[in-house]
């Protein structure tokens, strides 16, 4: 059995439908399904049961469950790089992974978790997935505190060892429709672009970047999944990994590529960045693979404009989810 948390969200379920290519259908999903639209990412997925988050930690809790449980997929989190409530993001993304982590030492099973390229902060210290540099890091937000802090319990307790952290970057793609203001870029382009024929971007507000050349290492979410998929393949694997294309593009490129796959010519419009956000903005991120592609993991990963064509033309445009083909 493999148990994966927030198996209805992104990447969750798109881990699912992976899965289930695969022909694996036993899987144990764990989520909140609350009042959004995630559910519908289940719809055509193929699993053994599913359980809402807090039934389930309950459950790990009081050591109810008698399962023959061989991997853990720990991808349920609060992931709103907004969010405000220390507490709440503590609970959700710390002490619920560290509950998980202890469940998954007494099971001796395979445990892969969520951490996030957040943890960088502002990469004035590089984007390395280098254990013994961690502790140098400083997130901008509490999201990436919240991941953080996890990272740095499992190298405490000497778990990196056996558990893998993936450190995901700006990740997009189909099954993302819930995630409100979080949902990607490509994702809010394309609803802006149906609305009124334009996109906008923020502005920058340092002068070594231009507006709209603020740069992120972005991924498709079918290749976030197979680099997952590795984890899961390769359970000799410890230690943190990021998850990332390796290329830093700008937003420009990024609209650029969304005009492109909807066959219109690109019209943008700069806009003031919040002030609420201007003191935790990332005006870079860009993957360091080489720890990865030294593992052993050899795929080549989809262009931008790859990607963002896939996305728009067979998921956006046919209001089409992983898992129903």
């Amino acid at each position: 059995m493999i148990v994966v948390t927030g198996g209805a969200g992104f990447i969750g379920s798109a881990l699912v439908a992976a899965l289930n290519a695969r022909g694996i259908d036993e899987i144990f999903i764990v989520d909140i399904l609350g009042s959004d639209q995630r559910w519908k990412n289940l719809r055509r997925l193929r699993f053994a049961d599913y359980m809402e988050a807090d039934d389930f930690s309950d459950m790990v809790a009081d050591a109810s469950l008698d399962w023959d449980i061989e991997t853990i997929v720990h991808l349920g989190a609060c992931s709103d790089t907004t969010e405000t409530d220390c507490t709440y993001l503590v609970k959700n993304n710390f002490e619920f992974s560290k509950l998980l982590a202890g469940w998954a030492m007494e099971l001796g099973a395979r445990f892969v978790y969520a951490s996030s390229a957040a943890t960088y902060g502002d990469g004035a210290q590089g984007f390395a997935d280098d254990e013994s540099q961690i502790h140098t890091l400083l997130p901008l937000n509490m999201y990436g505190y919240s991941k953080q802090m996890f990272d740095l319990w499992c190298l405490r307790k000497g778990l990196l060892e056996r558990f893998a952290g993936l450190k995901y970057f700006n990740v997009f793609g189909p099954n993302e429709y819930h995630k409100g203001a979080m949902r990607s870029f490509v994702l809010k382009a394309y609803e802006q672009i149906n609305a009124d024929g334009r996109v906008r971007l923020f502005k920058s507000h340092r002068p070594d970047y231009e507006h709209g050349q603020q740069v992120r290492d972005f991924i498709y979410v079918k290749d976030a999944v197979e680099m997952t998929l590795f984890f899961l393949d390769h359970p000799e694997l410890g230690g943190l990994y990021n998850i990332g294309a390796g290329v830093a593009r700008s937003w420009n490129d990024l609209a650029g590529a969304v005009f492109a796959a909807m066959g219109k010519e690109p019209a943008i419009e700069y806009i003031d960045m919040p002030e609420s956000l201007r003191n935790t903005y990332q005006y870079v991120t860009q993957a360091d693979m080489r720890k990865l592609r030294a593992a052993g993991y050899t795929a080549p990963t989809m262009t931008l404009e790859e990607a963002v064509a896939d996305y728009v033309q067979n998921y956006l445009m046919k209001n089409d989810y992983l898992g129903d083909r």
